[in-house]
């Protein structure tokens, strides 16, 4: 069965075309009006961005769907669960400070902003769903207790995944710091003491302090470290790497085991958003952010988190990759940007595997509007 995606591209020439107006139009025609009722309790889960970051997506859009959300009559909140990894939004109250410095308060929203797993990222719900890795999951609880649930995506590269779309957003984002370490377990980094220049970002950033200097280069103690791979991102030379071996796809299949369990009991519940634009290579958790590697595309909006997590991919590959950025090949269209970025990924895998738990379908129409 063919799932339908609704599209609205980047481009306006008019305030009727306004990427809000379309924004609130896609509500309408994905119809997301009709997986809520009066006075229920709206989680819309979204990435605040970490601090340093600048391209997440722009509070104004948030703003839009808080508003459509109100015409419903049912009360929306902001959410996301605290990281892993030491930054800007490990605990509740820096995880505040951060989503409020990055533009997302009341007063700009519209709508209060819950962090799902409490202070210190210790209230969750174990999910039981026996599958192929997790047999229960730990879901952030207010994303689990929530009436309705709306993932609005940014769509983007990712050095773990390959790509970072709804599945990551939910999988990954929903999921309460000891969840995220169960996903990342069995990734184990390597540093190369040649490109290494003991600068101690990996060190300051480690969750496990399973970093040290020593002959002033990073030295990672394999029986700490948890596989959360910060240190691959936030290293400045590229001196540290992922020893890959399956844990790539391992880790992509965990990941979509945990978004099944985010959406066990919100069947019917749920609407999907992805904001196809500022296409970065890294996540919007890096405390920087690169330029896109394509053009702007568009805002996309599905029920099915298969469909619109395929019609993202697609219409990312099908653009002309943009030169000086750190795509290095595969400019052309139809040749995968995200496996450019990261060879050693195959970001895809994510999609495949959702559709086999029955997640969705990746058979879509693209529906513009």
């Amino acid at each position: 069965m063919r799932s339908k995606v609704y599209f609205s591209r980047a481009r306006a020439q008019s305030g009727e075309a306004s990427l809000l107006n379309k924004t609130g139009k896609l509500f309408k025609e994905a119809g997301f009006d009709k997986i809520m009722k009066e006075d229920d309790l709206v989680a819309i889960k979204l990435h605040f961005g970490e601090g340093g970051n600048t391209r997440f997506i722009r509070p104004i859009y948030i703003r839009e769907v808080v508003e459509q959300v109100k015409k419903m009559k049912a009360k929306p909140f902001l959410t996301d669960a605290n990281t892993l990894y030491r930054g800007t939004r490990k605990n509740a109250v820096d995880h505040l400070n951060t989503a409020i410095g990055n533009g997302f308060s009341y007063a700009t929203i519209g709508a209060p902003i819950i962090i799902a797993d409490g202070l210190k990222g210790k209230s969750f719900s174990e999910v039981r769903i026996d599958k192929k890795h997790i047999k229960s999951a730990k879901i952030s609880n207010e994303i689990y207790y929530a009436d309705a649930l709306i993932a609005v995506t940014h769509f983007k590269g990712h050095e773990g995944t390959g790509m970072a779309g709804s599945m990551k957003n939910l999988g990954m984002g929903a999921a309460s710091p000891a969840g995220k370490q169960v996903q990342h377990a069995g990734v184990l980094p390597s540093v190369n003491k040649n490109v290494c220049i003991g600068c101690a970002k990996c060190k300051k950033w480690c969750p496990a302090e399973a970093i040290t200097i020593e002959n002033k280069k990073s030295f990672i103690h394999s029986e700490k470290c948890i596989g959360c791979m910060e240190c691959v991102t936030v290293c400045p030379t590229g001196a540290i790497s992922i020893m890959w071996d399956e844990s790539t796809r391992n880790l992509q299949e965990k990941m979509v085991e945990y978004a099944y369990a985010v959406l066990e009991n919100k069947q019917d519940k749920a609407g999907f958003f992805s904001f196809v634009m500022d296409v970065t290579p890294d996540c919007d958790c890096c405390n920087w952010s690169d330029v896109s590697i394509v053009p702007d595309i568009g805002i996309l909006a599905s029920r099915d988190p298969v469909a619109i997590e395929q019609a993202s991919f697609d219409l990312v590959n099908a653009q002309e990759g943009l030169k000086g950025t750190a795509l290095k090949n595969a400019f052309s269209s139809g040749k995968d940007k995200f496996r450019a970025l990261h060879p050693e990924v195959e970001g895809y895998l994510q999609i495949d595997y959702a559709e086999r738990l029955g997640l969705g379908s990746k058979r879509y129409d693209l529906v513009e509007i």
